[in-house]
């Protein structure tokens, strides 16, 4: 009876009917899938690329500090100390100018204090912390060139992020030179004081306490004591010696950009420390003034025409801090 409803239709048509319904209902099925497909697809792309090409500042810091570990890593393999106690310029430097036996200072050393605080801006340099403002059309000297803040991501020594947080907020940004000074606290304006880091030797004593290779003592001196620290590991102090001297003699390169960036911060920091000619008096005769020889040819030569061959930003630092402490 359905049949006999529409005169013009068989019942051979509903099949074919049917079948043109089912195909067209696929068609619509199979567009919607392939313009859902699209759609999804390309927009989940889409925020992939963006999250890719704008990363968080926590996967920011964690890149920087990635590559500092890098840096790190390949200098200490260049130096050939990565399985021993590692130290910081600074300590490097105190280490190298404190009596053995006495455990300080010599009193006659009134460079070893700016020499103490140049190390703390090479040691922020190699750890990507600071840079020195960009050249110019107008090139300017090393010394001209302005302190600038690279990443103010905590190193977590104490010293270095005090060091950190004034560069950061000082404006107008200071040379080199002029943040030696003010670190050392050889200021005439009063208000610029603060900037001075309150024992700064004593701070950096401790800590080789607490890494074992200095002791703590006391000794008299008639009208007062004093607090002293005794080296206890011969080891790393003599580890220290042997990497300055054969930086100069066995794997002495003719040309200082070709030294690893601690082993060159290191020689121009214990120069301007005056802590350099002692560092060398184990050597025999001859092979002192080889190394005393090649050291002076480096550490007085022409500094802009050296500071020309550097590859890195802290390596233009490390520069600046020799021209800063020869001035001085």
């Amino acid at each position: 009876m359905l049949l006999g409803k529409n005169p013009k239709m068989s019942s051979h048509d509903v099949p074919l009917q049917q079948d043109c319904n089912h195909v067209t209902y696929m068609g619509v099925r199979l567009h919607l899938f392939l313009h859902g497909f699209k759609s999804g697809r390309m927009t989940t792309l889409t925020k992939r690329s963006r999250r890719t090409e704008a990363p968080t500042s926590t996967e920011s810091r964690g890149h920087e500090e990635e590559e500092e570990q890098k840096s790190r890593a390949t200098d200490e393999e260049e130096d050939g100390d990565s399985k021993t106690l590692r130290l910081t310029l600074m300590e490097e430097i105190l280490l190298l100018g404190l009596k053995d036996k006495e455990g300080y200072t010599s009193f006659w050393n009134d460079c070893i204090s700016s020499g103490l605080r140049a190390a703390m801006l090479v040691e922020l340099a190699l750890r990507g912390r600071i840079q020195l403002q960009p050249q110019s059309m107008r090139r300017k000297k090393l010394s001209e060139r302005s302190v600038m803040l690279k990443s103010d991501a905590p190193t977590g020594d104490v010293l270095l992020d005090e060091t950190l947080k004034h560069i950061k907020n000082t404006e107008p940004a200071e040379t080199v030179a002029s943040w030696i000074d003010l670190l050392t606290g050889e200021t005439w304006n009063p208000l610029k004081m603060y900037f001075q880091l309150p024992q700064v030797r004593e701070r950096l004593a401790k800590s080789l306490v607490e890494k074992g290779v200095l002791t703590t003592g006391k000794q008299n001196f008639v009208l007062f004591d004093m607090t002293t620290h005794p080296l206890v590991n011969e080891k790393e102090k003599e580890r220290l010696l042997q990497r300055l001297q054969a930086s100069l003699l066995d794997r002495w390169t003719n040309e200082p950009h070709r030294l690893p960036r601690r082993t060159l911060a290191l020689l121009v920091l214990a120069h301007g420390s005056d802590v350099l000619e002692r560092s060398l008096t184990s050597l025999p005769d001859d092979r002192y003034e080889i190394a005393s020889g090649r050291a002076k040819d480096m550490l007085e030569g022409d500094i802009e025409q050296q500071s020309a061959k550097v590859t890195t930003p802290a390596e233009e630092v490390i520069w600046a801090v020799l021209a800063a402490l020869n001035r001085a």
